[in-house]
């Protein structure tokens, strides 16, 4: 294909995740009441409060249009996931292609499954920085606040998740060997604790050892990949 060529399919793509976008970002603003219980549900567990506290006069709209944005996103991610494989499909060789969809499916399992362990752990995580401020510390939530934790949460750990698809794509290329990933096992330990920690936003044990252990576990699972792709 020309440039010009490139640049015409490049445009329809970007149309059609435009649009997938917008449709799931309208679904979510439809279901923002249920999303917002949902999301409210660990605060509520712990305190018994289902509300936040919002100090701003725009902020309550200001709150519907990021979820709506956030989940609208989520919603139309096959579709720009498609859109992106389809963009590029035709510039990969038949190998390229082998490996390239292994490494897709991968990557955005490994991300739903880390976001899915943010989820489950926010309510031990929510627990814990309410309660190591005392019993005097009466806890008001503002949306932005709330929701901002979650959000950076489920992002933190679907990228930490991903560390695996980065351990197999070094070894593939050569850069890495699985025996020297054996050698660096226990420097490999006290570098993920402490990335857990960093990448963890409230710095709590639950977060820090619900990322760091399967982090762990996928540093070892890489190791028999390589060894099996090195076979």
């Amino acid at each position: 294909m020309a440039l010009v060529e490139h640049l015409g399919e490049l445009r329809r793509r970007l149309i059609i995740c435009s649009i997938a976008l917008v449709l799931g970002a309208i679904v979510a603003f439809a279901l923002y009441d249920k999303i917002l219980v949902f999301l409210i549900g660990p605060y509520e567990e712990i305190t018994g409060k289902n509300t936040l506290a919002i100090i701003d006069p725009l902020e309550g709209f200001a709150t519907r249009l990021k979820i709506a944005a956030w989940c609208g996103a989520f919603l139309a991610s096959p579709v720009v996931l498609w859109e992106l494989w389809r963009f590029v499909t035709p510039g990969l060789h038949r190998k390229e292609k082998k490996y390239a969809i292994p490494f897709i499916a991968a990557s955005i399992i490994l991300f739903a499954l880390g976001a899915l362990v943010a989820l489950l752990s926010f309510e031990q995580a929510l627990r814990f920085l309410i309660g190591i401020g005392g019993e005097n510390l009466e806890t008001f939530f503002t949306p932005a606040k709330y929701l901002g934790l979650v959000t950076t949460m489920v992002i933190a750990f679907g990228l930490a998740f991903e560390f695996p698809v980065l351990l197999v794509f070094l070894q593939l290329a050569g850069v890495l060997t699985s025996q020297r990933l054996r050698s660096w096992r226990r420097g490999a330990a006290v570098g993920i604790l402490l990335a857990a920690a960093l990448l963890t936003p409230g710095g709590d044990p639950y977060s820090l050892f619900a990322m760091a252990l399967p982090m762990y576990l996928f540093y070892e699972g890489a190791i028999v990949t390589g060894r099996l792709m090195k076979k």
